[in-house]
């Protein structure tokens, strides 16, 4: 009989129990993982011995953890070697940062081991001075940008081992980005792992994930009920001209870490923050028209609790981390079931307590709404006139 992959997750409890090199375990104790997640004890048995991998689970769960580690755990260091031996795309500049800082940060006691991270909207003369002085063992970047240093040679992955792809649904379904993803994989070996992830994975990403890997071992936790169950749900039925009052109510009502307040446009996003901040609140906008260096210093500044009000595009939907987050409102409804999914996934991440309250406004939100509460087997209720702090914050 032959056996796909591994077996070593039977049973696994621990980080210990999957015999992971000791640098490892000291950087997972440092960074404060008591526990393997329900999708780490799945996976990084499976993906640390080179199997392919199609993981969807909940947002918060550690799914970025999974291919770092399991990166980690493989990589073999050739001196001689100029090439690059694992290459993580993401689908956005600040998951290319915050999964670059994970690298470096599960990473750091693996000395010999070096990454980088390169994206769009820094000057690409910088970034291939980097690259020449040291070629990373590791890179982590978007797209558009690691297809560009490939194609001029700044980047070589004649050799790669491991092709890692991040919110994988996202970046396959849109046609731009698939066809640089396409490109990508051409100039890369055939024999390769390659490991691939999401919150969701609709039918036809599942398609071409499977398409692009080789007997992939399939993860899918929770696949028709996605729900967070440390989140409560809530809406509010409101006007349009009523949505700011009602928001100003409930950021002076409600005890929060931080929130993140979710709009549909850019144009929303810095008027919204405009007018919190003539309220005297301490809000930053964050959006894709901003220049890469504001983008990134203003997504530091909420990430290092700087900041604790953030009205954001869907830009920050999808993987962006922040611990603190407790409470998402999405002041405007969001498009789809799965922009739904991550965005309130950002708070009451891995387990923790946290609210969502939604705007609705209009019929077509509500058939939104209703889509959401079908999809996920779940029911958002109305806003109750007061909440207990204790039930969203721990």
């Amino acid at each position: 009989m032959a056996f796909k992959g591994s077996y070593a997750g039977v049973g696994t409890v621990s980080f210990r129990d999957m015999l992971l090199k000791e640098q490892i375990l000291r950087a997972i104790g440092d960074a404060g993982f008591e526990h393997p997640s329900e999708v780490q004890q799945n996976a990084i048995p499976f993906a640390m011995v080179g199997q392919d991998m199609i993981v969807q689970a909940k947002s918060g769960m550690g799914k970025t953890a999974v291919f770092v580690i399991a990166t980690l755990q493989q990589i073999e260091v050739d001196p001689d070697d100029d090439g690059v031996d694992t290459l993580i795309l993401c689908h956005s500049r600040e998951m290319a940062f915050q999964v670059h800082k994970e690298v470096e940060r599960l990473g750091k006691y693996v000395t010999d081991v070096n990454s980088a991270c390169v994206f769009g909207g820094i000057s690409v003369t910088e970034q291939k001075a980097m690259i020449e002085k040291q070629t990373p063992h590791i890179l982590v970047g978007t797209p558009g940008r690691v297809l560009h240093f490939i194609k001029n040679r700044v980047v070589k992955i004649d050799g790669l081992k491991r092709l890692v792809l991040d919110e994988c649904d996202d970046m396959l379904q849109g046609s731009e980005m698939r066809r640089q993803i396409q490109d990508i994989f051409k100039e890369a070996p055939k024999e390769k792992q390659v490991m691939m992830c999401s919150a969701t994975i609709g039918a036809r990403a599942k398609g071409i994930c499977r398409q692009i890997s080789q007997n992939a071992e399939e993860i899918f936790l929770d696949d028709n009920k996605l729900t967070l169950h440390g989140l409560q749900q809530h809406y509010v039925e409101i006007e349009e001209k009523d949505k700011i009052k009602k928001l100003n109510d409930l950021l002076d009502t409600l005890d929060f870490n931080q929130v993140i307040v979710f709009v549909r446009s850019t144009e929303r996003a810095s008027a919204l923050d405009k007018v919190l901040q003539k309220a005297f609140f301490p809000s930053i906008a964050l959006h894709g028209r901003l220049s890469q260096e504001e983008r990134l210093e203003r997504y530091r500044k909420f990430k290092e609790y700087e900041s604790r009000i953030l009205v954001a595009t869907d830009l920050c939907g999808r993987g962006v981390d922040m611990e603190r987050v407790n409470i998402v409102i999405n002041f405007d409804m969001p498009k789809t079931s799965d922009k739904y999914l991550h965005r309130v996934g950002r708070a009451g991440r891995f387990g923790t307590k946290g609210l969502a309250v939604t705007f609705v406004c209009g019929e077509e939100n509500k058939t939104t709404l209703q889509e959401i509460q079908d999809r996920f087997e779940m029911k958002i209720t109305p806003l109750p006139t007061a909440i207990t702090a204790s039930s969203y914050k721990n």
